[in-house]
């Protein structure tokens, strides 16, 4: 299927403690240009990112954000500072005694105190942390690869509709090329009978001449040659998969066909025709630069 470079997708899910949202997104690039944020304790997981992508697109600039963090409490664990308490203690029991004011000191009082508490966290393993994120980015990963599909299928359509109008134009010109000798081997007659008025016109040399024109103007090989890329077209579609580049290729000899045609024709109806050809051409071209 083909797909197109331009994409968006998304998921966030709590697992292991953790709660992971994974965003990608992409837009058009000649080749694969990966980037990736992710919080600055986890960055060894970019380039393991970075390989789960590029398992699946091949070309696209893309832009991968990572959210992770761990939900409070699931990887903690609360330690008293039994030195410190005792210190409070101590000091405290010393001025009662020496001001001779009530003891009235209690354990919430003592939990008050400054650094009496130690908020540990528990330590990371990383295969086990890249197996929860891998899950979460597979997910985002085929909501963005569906979204380049239906984009990209819709591109396909769309330029294959162009192409059969293309094949049409083709016809068109072909029909209208064999008028155009007859055309103007009548005006270079007349012409000659005007200027000769009575004398006797020379059919073999309007023959030859007309065959000069003729061989100038033909587009007998343009023609074939549009055709065949046409033929070719459907084939790539057919095909499937990273097929961009051939396309971007492909468009091009369309583009050089039609140019030519251009510089060949001098009748005004095929000039229209050779306008329109090539406008639906440039409308391929731009459809094509956005397929993976």
């Amino acid at each position: 299927m083909v797909r197109s470079m331009t994409g968006y997708g998304r998921s966030q899910q709590q697992l292991g403690g953790y709660d992971i949202l994974v965003e990608l997104k992409s837009v058009n690039h000649r080749y694969f240009e990966f980037a990736c944020k992710t919080p600055r304790m986890y960055g060894y997981l970019e380039d393991k990112l970075k390989a789960l992508v590029s398992s699946q697109v091949s070309r696209g600039k893309i832009q991968l954000n990572l959210y992770l963090q761990a939900i409070q409490g699931q990887d903690t664990h609360i330690a008293v500072d039994r030195a410190v308490a005792a210190g409070y203690v101590q000091a405290l029991r010393g001025v009662q005694q020496e001001l001779q004011v009530r003891d009235d000191l209690s354990l919430c009082d003592v939990a008050r105190f400054p650094d009496v508490f130690l908020v540990q966290r528990a330590q990371e393993d990383p295969q086990q942390v890249w197996q929860l994120v891998s899950q979460v980015a597979a997910a985002a990963l085929e909501e963005f690869c569906t979204m380049r599909q239906k984009e990209g299928a819709r591109m396909a359509e769309d330029i294959t509709c162009r192409a059969s109008r293309v094949g049409q134009l083709v016809d068109e010109i072909e029909v209208l090329s064999p008028q155009t000798v007859q055309a103007y081997r009548q005006r270079l007659q007349a012409k000659l009978q005007e200027i000769l008025e009575s004398r006797q016109i020379d059919e073999a040399r309007i023959l030859t001449e007309a065959a000069i024109f003729a061989d100038k103007v033909a587009v007998d090989e343009e023609v074939v040659r549009l055709r065949s890329h046409i033929r070719s077209l459907e084939e790539i579609f057919a095909a499937g998969g990273a097929v961009g580049r051939k396309l971007d290729f492909l468009v091009q000899e369309f583009n050089r066909e039609a140019n030519t045609i251009g510089s060949k024709c001098s009748d005004m109806a095929v000039t229209k025709l050779v306008v329109e050809l090539k406008s639906e051409i440039e409308k391929m071209r731009e459809q094509v630069q956005n397929i993976e």
